[in-house]
């Protein structure tokens, strides 16, 4: 690791407020593989990744279940399901300058990698990852909480912008490896009171239809009810 890459590294280290006993694994966990792609010698964050989304995982339900005496298996589930989601770990990893410490391949760095928001969520998994592995887990979860209570607050507050469709599609593809297919069944009414109804499919299961005064809307609708169907029953068949 060269000089400057290393101060980089030490001073990223004050804004996340820990301190890696091995550099070179929080080097890792900003390495894309776009980069090892280019470079053969090259590793990349990938496993790191793996390993920090069961551990932000297993952080986040834990807070949830300590904090939350009354709340059933659903109710937790979809909490956790908005603070874990790409949408809200992309935000803190830009609140944690994550995007200016990425090491990214050439093509990716010119196609906007640093302001992709799947790049940047796995990203913040890969650091978990590579904590977890270089000063154990009481480290980890110190930062994890850290950065996820605040989370959990604006869920509580309403606060949070529940993308349905981002959340419906996430859920489908860590389960089914599918993707939601919505259809456009009428439109109908006055101009000025112009209904869309639209229904999703997923794995060959049909829900709604549901209506919004425009398509976005009548598809956040239907989303939200495909996935709070499934993220309590856990029925992807």
């Amino acid at each position: 690791m060269d000089p400057e890459r290393k101060r980089l590294l030490l001073h990223f280290q004050e804004i996340l407020m820990v301190k890696f006993k091995n550099l070179n694994l929080l080097n890792l966990a900003l390495t894309h593989r776009s980069l090892s792609n280019e470079s053969a010698s090259c590793g990349n964050n990938e496993r790191l990744e793996f390993l920090g989304d069961a551990i932000l995982g297993a952080v986040t339900s834990s807070l949830l279940y300590k904090r939350f005496h009354e709340k059933k298996e659903g109710e937790l589930a979809k909490i956790k399901a908005v603070v874990v989601s790409e949408k809200t770990l992309c935000t803190i990893a830009q609140e944690l300058r994550i995007d200016t410490m990425l090491l990214l391949g050439h093509g990716e760095e010119l196609s906007g990698g640093r302001t992709k928001k799947a790049i940047l969520a796995d990203a913040f998994e890969a650091i978990i990852g590579a904590l977890y592995l270089d000063s154990g887990y009481q480290a980890t979860y110190s930062i994890v909480s850290r950065c996820i209570i605040p989370e959990i607050n604006r869920v509580l507050n309403n606060q949070h912008h529940q993308d349905y469709k981002s959340l419906l599609q996430e859920l489908t593809q860590h389960h089914k490896g599918t993707y939601p297919v919505y259809r456009l069944l009428n439109q109908s009414g006055p101009e000025h009171k112009y209904l869309f109804w639209i229904e999703v499919e997923i794995n060959g299961k049909i829900f709604g239809p549901a209506t919004g005064r425009n398509k976005k809307s009548a598809e956040q609708e239907v989303a939200k009810i495909a996935y709070e169907y499934l993220s309590v029953s856990g029925n992807f068949v």
